[in-house]
């Protein structure tokens, strides 16, 4: 699955437009390395996000094509924050 739509999905961010951006800026690393929108992601893939000053690491736990909003939350499992 697209991490822009894998972001959605899970509801980590709110808009597939926003999550784009945020890729295409250099703000978000899959496994390390900076990640474009397209790139895509499977369960075991650890995601890093900076918003602003804050940074979340959280792994991919499964990728369904459509998910409910009740379990948007098992997608992944959070990490760790840091300011």
């Amino acid at each position: 699955m697209r991490l822009d739509k894998f972001l959605k999905n899970s509801r980590i961010i709110k808009r597939r437009t926003v999550a784009k951006e945020a890729a295409d800026g250099g703000r978000i690393e899959v496994n390390g390395r900076v990640a474009k929108a397209g790139t895509d992601v499977a369960p075991g893939d650890m995601i890093q996000i900076a918003f602003g000053n804050k940074k979340m690491t959280l792994e991919v736990a499964s990728v369904p094509e459509t998910v409910r909003k009740e379990q948007a939350q098992d997608m992944y499992r959070l990490i760790g924050e840091e300011e």
